[in-house]
């Protein structure tokens, strides 16, 4: 069932562009491009590879994402046009969290009620047509085989391995040798493949049975306040996502409360009323790079919005109209508002096409840096999502407001690209490579390797900061102008190292509907693959 040719290495920095017109993936670690690879060579859709991949990266990416956060799915079917949106983000506990701060983070105050396995089994009962014993077969091989330790995964642990070390369930992966594991070295994962086992062969029965009472448990041993109902009562939300148009393009993105989609159409609205072309890349135009992080600011530091489209519509028709862009780019806010801390990058995101043409944007995480409450159970980190309570609380049982990004692109009806990103600078990542795809005519090799801004720089002294980081990749005098601007605007900047993980990656896939020819390449920042079909 599996791949018998060779995977390629999980590596930072550039990697070669791959096309195909059978079908593409592309991932952030190359085990989980390859479960999906698989599953398209032998039959299965976008759906199927998606759900294989995120399955596979609950295994080889433990620091990014976990079966305790959340999964958002964007889904378009070739044969019916249709695009669905499937939100299994993380929810409110039902008990109430009075006083709730950024030190909860760390303790099981923190750890919000899951719905990443509900989400997995709504997509595929909705769009696979794959059981779950092929989904999850790649997750469960890595885990009882093991997979080497990259430099990315070994950094995050690095950092947190008191907390891993002082975990039963943890030094069975990490510290097998007695220390902790190190770049090249295989590490398993047998508790985690038992859990998956159980959820192949018993489905949502262990999930609200044993998981849910072991999940509850944990998080209650540190001051949470989770209980099994929060999992019965928890169901995946089947949403219309947003739309909006860019210069002819039609967007197609996550709608609230995964406002990143809003976010982004916002953004390219206020952009779509100056001439960028004329003023050239970011990368050679200071105004562009100011224009580009002042759109971004403006939607992205905006209040976050709670509802979905049929619960207030009229707000958001008037925050996607092209006349209220034209009014806030006349009226550009230079230094966005103070706001809660952010939460730290801890997500994943994965985008597929097939033969047919259906594509999936699929972004899961944890929702906060990787292992940074210390509470596991059953081979699994808890969460530490509630980091997003502090945009707003939702009231119990409530959604999370997340900034998620998947979004598709169409021209004439068809699909051109389908991408989205990872990390606090999700917005800002797809809204650059979008600009430099649409505007500026880059290949995807060029913009993946292009220097870009990121949001919410952080200093010891200051903590998190509305503004925005800036890759060192940038010439030095164009940076340095627009820093300047920046300070004169009172406007928090940081300059940061050349291809930053902090600045998201971006996994997209670029497709040409004259010949049928997918495009894609692995950003640099992370150490993903992309492989076609």
């Amino acid at each position: 069932m599996l791949s018998a040719d060779p995977v390629p290495p999980a590596v930072h920095g550039p990697k070669e562009p791959v096309s195909g017109s059978g079908g593409m993936v592309v991932t952030s670690h190359p085990l989980a491009t390859r479960a999906a690879r698989d599953v398209l060579r032998e039959g299965g859709n976008a759906a199927d590879a998606a759900l294989a991949a995120a399955a596979t990266q609950l295994i080889v990416e433990p620091h990014m994402t976990s079966l305790t956060g959340g999964l958002s799915l964007l889904h378009r079917s070739a044969s019916t046009g249709e695009t669905t949106y499937v939100n299994g983000n993380v929810a409110a506990p039902l008990a109430p969290l009075p006083d709730f701060t950024g030190a909860d983070l760390t303790r099981g105050r923190g750890v919000p009620v899951p719905g990443w396995w509900p989400a997995f089994e709504e997509a595929r009962r909705r769009f696979g047509t794959r059981d779950r014993a092929r989904l999850l077969a790649p997750a469960i091989a890595a885990a009882d085989d093991g997979f080497e330790v990259n430099p990315f995964l070994y950094g995050i642990a690095y950092g947190a391995q008191a907390a891993l070390g002082a975990s039963e369930q943890m030094r069975e992966v990490f510290f097998e040798r007695g220390h902790l594991a190190v770049p090249g070295q295989t590490i398993r994962q047998p508790r985690a493949a038992r859990t998956l086992r159980r959820l192949r062969d018993e489905g949502m029965d262990y999930y609200l049975g044993d998981f849910a009472r072991a999940f509850a448990a944990a998080a209650r041993s540190d001051g949470g306040v989770l209980s099994e109902e929060d999992l019965r009562v928890y169901r995946a939300r089947v949403q219309e996502p947003v739309r909006g148009s860019y210069r002819g393009a039609e967007i197609v993105a996550s709608p609230p409360p995964d406002d990143g989609g809003v976010q982004l159409i916002s953004a390219l609205n206020m952009l779509e009323t100056v001439d960028l072309r004329a003023m050239g890349p970011a990368t050679e135009s200071p105004q562009t790079l100011r224009l580009l992080m002042q759109a971004h600011n403006t939607a992205y530091y905006a209040p976050p919005l709670r509802r979905d489209l049929v619960e207030d519509r009229e707000r958001l028709e008037v925050l996607l109209s092209k006349e209220y862009a034209r009014t806030r780019m006349a009226l550009l806010v230079p230094a966005p508002p103070p706001g809660a801390p952010a939460p730290s990058p801890g997500t994943i995101h994965i985008s597929v096409v097939d033969g047919a043409g259906d594509v999936v944007s699929l972004t899961h995480s944890h929702m906060c840096s990787g292992f940074v409450n210390g509470l596991f159970c059953e081979g699994f980190q808890l969460s530490g999502g509630g980091s997003f309570f502090q945009r707003v609380m939702p009231g119990p049982g409530e959604r999370a407001s997340i900034y998620l990004a998947p979004n598709i692109v169409l021209r004439n009806g068809v699909p051109v690209i389908v991408s989205g990103s990872p990390s606090v600078s999700l917005v800002a990542n797809v809204l650059q490579n979008l600009v430099n795809l649409l505007d500026f005519g880059m290949s995807i090799e060029e913009s993946v390797r292009a220097p870009r801004f990121g949001a919410r720089p952080h200093t010891p002294e200051r903590g998190w900061e509305p503004g925005n980081i800036l890759e060192a990749g940038f010439d030095a005098a164009l940076l340095r102008e627009v820093r300047e601007w920046a300070g004169r605007e009172r406007l928090w900047t940081r300059v940061i190292n050349p291809w930053s993980p902090l600045t998201g990656n971006f996994e997209a896939i670029v497709l040409d509907p004259a010949s049928g020819v997918a495009r894609s390449c692995a950003d640099p920042r992370r150490v993903g693959a992309a492989e076609a079909a």
